[in-house]
């Protein structure tokens, strides 16, 4: 079996490639999934992303992001961002829901409108072939990017829709800390709610802002073999993204970055059945 059979990159894992150059180099590398996000499709348009992708014989697993609920504006640009999804032939948008508002301290209340949006967006998903994954991070971002911080968080939220409407992300580099995450993973996938399945490692220390410490595959502590074997035994059997945000890797070059994180795919996931 293709050891990259199941791969797929996340666009930011190597961002400093332009579309065009990460399309080519997964199809002479083999991987057969990309993960996308909003800012570069647009910049490149819609259109020409699909097409780009579609005539390369890619997948596209995953749009990022939708999400940021914070203001009533933001349901105009979670449409747009569905509308997205479906042109580029991906049937699942990827939320991350918001923090407190500027000045608040009240997280239910923001997990509140964050239920509250979503039950306005589901039925315009589920009309389009688009579901909502709903996406915990971890606690350290609470505040200003995700009040939904556990994956029991996630799909409390998730379960009150159709599971072909919403859903939740599995990434282990938010949820690998949480001894509750293996059997909330179980519960998910029994629903057929694992809408995609992201990795990335966790390694220390942490740079200043945290948004960019996610570690290539290998290099932290995560134990993601037995992550994958979690998720797969759950039922789970679709594309897994590698998601990563790291400034060292984005200094590097991009094609050497893509190789490695195949590389270490193969050495940290297989074999997947």
């Amino acid at each position: 079996m293709n050891p990259l059979s199941r791969f797929s990159v996340n666009q930011m894992t190597v961002k400093q490639l332009s579309l065009p150059e990460l399309v080519e180099q997964c199809v002479r590398l083999g991987i057969p999934g990309v993960g996308l996000w909003r800012e570069p499709v647009q910049e490149y348009g819609v259109e020409a992303t699909a097409k780009l992708v579609r005539d390369a014989g890619l997948t596209v697993t995953t749009l990022c992001r939708g999400g940021f609920f914070t203001t009533a504006e933001s349901l105009d640009d979670n449409r747009a961002a569905i509308d997205e999804a479906a042109a580029l032939g991906t049937d699942t948008l990827v939320l991350v829901s918001g923090g407190l508002p500027p000045g608040s301290r009240d997280l239910p209340g923001a997990r509140a409108r964050i239920t509250d949006a979503i039950a306005e967006l589901a039925p315009y998903a589920g009309e389009r072939g688009v579901r909502l994954a709903i996406e915990p991070l971890h606690p350290m971002y609470a505040a200003d990017r995700c009040a939904i911080s556990t994956l029991d968080q996630a799909l409390e939220i998730a379960e009150r829709f159709p599971a072909e409407q919403v859903g939740v992300a599995v990434d282990t580099y938010h949820i690998w800390w949480d001894d509750r995450a293996p059997a909330a993973g179980t519960r998910a996938g029994a629903s057929g709610r694992i809408h995609t399945f992201q990795l990335a490692d966790w390694t220390t220390p942490l740079p200043a802002g945290v948004l960019t410490g996610r570690g290539q595959l290998g290099d932290g502590v995560i134990d993601l073999r037995a992550w994958c074997d979690r998720v797969e035994a759950a039922g789970y059997t679709g594309p897994i993204e590698v998601e990563l945000f790291n400034d060292e890797l984005w200094a590097r070059d991009g094609v050497e970055v893509l190789e490695e994180t195949a590389r270490r795919f193969s050495d940290h996931t297989g074999p997947l059945g």
